[in-house]
């Protein structure tokens, strides 16, 4: 694509009208987190029968990211997809771009691997009919294609059944036959795709401002959560918003948010242990 990608998590992806804004509140930020560090650390060496501490900056950071949800609304965010797909479905991606999920795809998905020979008819029909889509949650999962804004190591548990499974949720969420979930386990491998998605296509612009937010309160030396976020686009994708797929054997798969990408570094990682070290310092 075109038009200029952002990681959500780098400032240095950020183009200069986004960085320009930020800086012009990064006393905004500062104070902001300060503060609402101070109070974790009061909160947790009181007795914690009174209310939280206030933040005096909380109602102009809150401000800041309703103005920023309209700007990152015309942005496009590299997300992360992570799935089990076939070499035959890997193909099709890179032609046909993303498709969103529907009774009807699950049931186009099923009846190709029934021609591949991957499933019997009779297995794929058991698997339409112990589908999500098939019981009661059509119209919450049709037409959402799922995301997360930050990459995540492959061994983490919030995509281990991803990876491990095909089908996605839509296949294998309410699995309980034995025989069909080995099937399913079986076919095609782990992969992970990068995601060219337009923020205007999801519901996601404030969640995204949020972690700008972060992002740039971090560059400013500041301890912040790094406000990884879930994300679905509502619409179709063309194929130049596939960026990537990393395939599990293969580079750069095994080093997803541990060495790829380069600038990436998990905002999380150790925050809480620094901040525990500090209240028991305190309580000395």
């Amino acid at each position: 694509m075109s038009e200029r990608i952002l990681d959500v998590w780098d400032v240095a992806s950020f183009d200069p009208e986004l960085r320009d804004m930020l800086g012009d509140h990064a006393d905004l930020l500062r104070n902001y987190h300060a503060t609402s560090r101070e109070n974790l650390i009061q909160r947790e060496l009181s007795d914690r029968t009174g209310p939280y501490p206030h933040n005096p900056f909380a109602a102009d950071h809150i401000a800041l990211a309703e103005t920023l949800m309209t700007v990152m609304n015309q942005r496009i965010i590299r997300g992360w997809h992570y799935t089990r797909m076939t070499d035959v479905e890997v193909e099709q991606l890179r032609r046909d771009g993303v498709r969103l999920p529907s009774p009807a795809s699950i049931r186009v998905r099923l009846d190709a691997q029934v021609a591949a020979g991957a499933f019997t008819a009779a297995e794929a029909d058991a698997l339409f009919a112990a589908s999500p889509f098939q019981r009661g949650q059509s119209e919450i999962r049709s037409g959402r294609f799922w995301m997360v804004s930050h990459p995540l190591e492959i061994g983490d548990g919030g995509v281990e059944l991803l990876l491990g499974n095909w089908g996605g949720e839509g296949v294998y969420f309410w699995l309980s036959d034995a025989a069909l979930k080995a099937r399913v386990a079986k076919l095609g491998r782990p992969r992970v795709v990068e995601v060219a998605a337009p923020l205007s296509k999801t519901p996601h612009g404030f969640s995204a401002a949020e972690a700008v937010m972060a992002a740039y309160a971090r560059s400013l030396g500041c301890s912040v959560e790094s406000k990884a976020f879930d994300l679905h686009v509502t619409d179709p994708l063309p194929a130049n918003a596939i960026l990537a797929v990393h395939t599990a054997g293969e580079p750069p798969f095994a080093d997803l948010a541990r060495g790829y990408p380069q600038t990436y570094v998990d905002a999380d990682a150790g925050r809480w242990d620094e901040l525990s070290a500090e209240i028991e310092r305190r309580r000395r």
